[in-house]
């Protein structure tokens, strides 16, 4: 009896140690997956802010528009990379088109880290003589979020805002975290010993 009860604490030590080590490695990389150089940030933010300035205007030449396309894949990479979020497919309609204002339906489908997601929404643009103003309506938000119930609170209230900024950053990290904690129960079931009969 007090055989079994040594080799059970020295396999709980062992698996301890075992997760000490998991976890450094852990920390290792998340280290190097988020490392990107200040250079490759300055880049992406100057990329945004000539889009949102309106600094794109007026290329015309098909040289200019693939360094434009290469620039954005570029930046559309280092995203993906630094978000985990990866857009498998889009579709956009327009509903409704007046002189100032336009309702366009849009459908989302990716990934993130593991999860899969859909999105389905219309935006609404508004625009006056000063500026173009922006909101989302009827937005259905469809996850694998299994049994999991505060995912599916998540979504519900995320629907009700229609806030898709926070969805995304909290989608980021929930299943950042939610890979991580499949592979550590998908660990400990692959050594868990089996009982003879």
């Amino acid at each position: 009896m007090d055989n079994s009860i040594c080799q059970v604490y020295e396999e709980i030590q062992s698996l301890e140690e075992e997760i000490k080590l998991l976890a450094e490695k852990y920390e290792d990389n998340q280290h190097e997956s988020t490392f990107f150089s200040d250079e490759e940030i300055v880049m992406s933010i100057k990329s945004f802010q000539r889009e949102f300035q309106g600094e794109s205007k007026g290329r015309e030449s098909p040289s200019d528009l693939k360094a434009e396309l290469e620039s954005l894949e570029a930046d559309l990479s280092f995203l993906m990379k630094f978000t985990g979020i990866q857009f498998t497919s889009h579709s956009k309609k327009t509903v409704e088109k007046t002189r100032n204002r336009t309702v366009q339906k849009h459908r989302l489908s990716g990934n993130c880290h593991s999860l899969s997601f859909q999105l389905e929404f219309q935006l609404l643009e508004m625009q006056n003589k000063e500026s173009v103003s922006a909101v989302i309506t009827d937005l259905s938000i469809i996850m694998e979020s299994g049994e999991d119930s505060d995912m599916s609170k998540f979504v519900s209230s995320t629907e009700e805002r229609g806030n898709l900024l926070t969805f995304f950053r909290s989608l980021s990290s929930y299943a950042e975290w939610y890979e991580h904690r499949r592979c550590t129960f998908l660990h400990f079931k692959e050594d868990e010993p089996t009982v003879d009969a």
